[in-house]
């Protein structure tokens, strides 16, 4: 993804989204929530919608960072077998 402003926006029909602050493409992320879960949520839609995207953003790095990891370990391990002791 490239690096341009992100905002979070409240569409007013219950959609939440985070989208580019420079352009007018589609949305990165869309959350919708129903008329039930905004009475329950007492209007705060936005709110739990921010922290959502947060646990996705922090979920999404740290599976990024095991698989950098994972990559890491294989490649060493393939370096390992490729050496030839005498």
């Amino acid at each position: 993804m490239s690096t341009s402003l992100l905002e979070i926006v409240d569409l007013g029909d219950g959609e939440v989204v985070l989208q580019r602050a420079d352009d007018d493409s589609e949305p990165l992320v869309s959350i919708q929530f129903s008329e039930e879960a905004s009475a329950y949520l007492m209007e705060n839609n936005l709110e739990v919608a921010k922290v959502m995207i947060q646990a996705g953003i922090q979920a999404a790095a740290k599976m990024a960072e095991m698989s950098g990891l994972e990559m890491e370990s294989s490649e060493r391990a393939e370096k390992a077998e490729r050496r030839t002791l005498h």
